[in-house]
């Protein structure tokens, strides 16, 4: 990763904003029929939310790993995001595309336990970072009172 203020948060943009559209590509071609078609909880929100919040925290997620990347070059912490970021991305593929509501339970605990680590690390690196993440935090946790319910539900 480069040590160019610009640049790097270009990268960090690019990689984050590319789960989104891995995410989005795989649930537009396997949403349907098969989400009309289980049992979705009444606190499930409607479709055409999902986007605009995720756009926000992927946006937010990407600028706390950044300052946190400009004011260190932690490349350990850098890499925690990443891979933080392919459990985001394989989560609409496990629900979406393989229809398995239990591993992509089990990979949303991946991701919470990601987002502790992160924000955890940002504490004491940045805390306009940690600030940037809580949103993630309390949405994610949403996520899976949403996927455990919908698991038991089916």
């Amino acid at each position: 990763m480069t040590k160019n203020k610009y640049l790097s948060l270009a990268l960090i943009l690019t990689i984050t904003f590319s789960a989104s559209l891995i995410g989005g590509f795989i649930t537009s071609y396997n949403k349907e029929p098969w989400y009309s078609q289980i049992i979705l909880p009444s606190f499930n929100p409607p479709s055409w939310v999902f986007g605009p919040i995720w756009s926000m925290l992927y946006f937010m997620m990407s600028i706390g790993a950044w300052l946190t990347w400009i004011n260190n070059f932690n490349k350990k912490q850098l890499n925690i995001y990443f891979v933080h970021i392919f459990f985001n991305a394989t989560w609409s593929i496990i629900f979406f595309g393989f229809h398995r509501i239990d591993l992509a339970l089990l990979n949303l605990i991946i991701i919470l336990l990601f987002i502790l680590i992160l924000m955890k690390i940002y504490f004491t690196e940045s805390k306009i970072s940690f600030y940037l993440f809580i949103p993630y935090l309390v949405w994610s946790s949403y996520a899976l009172v949403l996927n455990t319910t919908i698991f038991l539900l089916n």
